[in-house]
């Protein structure tokens, strides 16, 4: 069977059985079709290829000069590719021996409490109903330390205002339970009763699950992009007068270390934040130990 047969079967399986982001499906194919390409000019196919050739596919990737990182998510595919082409279509598993390069942990940057204070207040600034918008979608971003897409597609039955929590959708469409503060709640309920039907066409209002955070595309109701929210934040974080490189994912960075600096538990985190692997967690304890260092330095009486 051909490599297109097996690459459509592979990225049904990411969709329907893997439930991957969009974002996460768009970077499996990239990787994929990458390498489709060297089975292709190296008259190979998934059949035929051995794990030589796989080797010699990551030393040209290695050789194009790509980070670690990047290169170990290539890795990572062609290991997820060729697992389920072993488990599903019996076909030799050629990537089992590929090793990851070692990637150097770097600390993520972060907003002090004070500094994301900042940014809300800018924010507050703006009181029109895509100001009063533009401020809850921050303030939930970080309080509920939400991915950006997580955000974007929130919905209204998500929020359950009689037990103070937020039902999160996170990646593979797990979901979980996050607190939020009663002053975030309150900013949501005046959002949602007040804001939110000046935003949203009446004819939608009436919508079983529309979208928190919407705009009217192709006279459907769609959720917010990522991009849009990147051009917001910006915005903000000039008014705000905050120079270091932000994110949406710095607020979410944010909300942990701040959160493991009041003495959060890794575990705590791991779920708060949804993550499967509770070493993803661990590089805030890092975060930690660099402003333990910082402190000692600066307020010990021998230092």
């Amino acid at each position: 069977m051909d490599i297109k047969y097996y690459q459509s079967l592979f990225e049904s399986y990411l969709l329907t059985e893997k439930r991957v982001t969009q974002n996460t499906f768009t970077a499996y194919q990239t990787d994929i079709n990458q390498f489709c390409a060297y089975l292709e000019e190296s008259k190979l196919s998934f059949a035929t290829a051995k794990e030589v050739d796989l080797k010699v596919y990551v030393r040209s990737m290695h050789k194009k000069k790509l980070s670690a990182r990047t290169l170990s998510r290539k890795i990572s595919s062609l290991k997820l590719l060729y697992g389920f082409l072993f488990e599903r279509h019996q076909l030799e598993n050629a990537a089992k021996g590929l090793v990851f390069p070692k990637v150097e942990k770097t600390l993520p940057t972060y907003l002090s409490e004070h500094e994301v204070v900042t940014l809300l207040d800018a924010a507050r600034k703006d009181e029109s109903p895509k100001g009063v918008r533009n401020l809850v979608m921050i303030h939930l971003l970080y309080a509920a330390g939400m991915r950006i897409s997580e955000l974007t597609n929130l919905t209204l039955d998500q929020f359950h205002f009689d037990t103070g929590f937020l039902t999160v959708s996170g990646k593979g469409n797990k979901q979980r339970d996050v607190p939020l503060p009663q002053k975030v709640l309150q900013t949501v309920s005046y959002y949602l009763d007040v804001i939110y039907p000046r935003l949203v066409p009446a004819e939608y209002l009436s919508k079983s699950k529309p979208y928190l955070f919407c705009t009217v595309r192709n006279g459907k109701l769609a959720p917010l992009t990522r991009q849009s929210f990147w051009v917001i934040l910006r915005r903000l974080l000039v008014a705000s007068k905050i120079k270091k490189k932000v994110s949406p994912h710095t607020l979410r960075h944010s909300l942990a270390t701040h959160l493991m600096g009041a003495g959060a538990d890794i575990r705590s985190l791991q779920l708060l934040l949804g993550h499967e692997q509770i070493n993803t967690v661990e590089i805030y304890t890092h975060l930690e130990s660099k402003q333990l260092r910082k402190i000692y330095d600066n307020k010990h009486p021998r230092a």
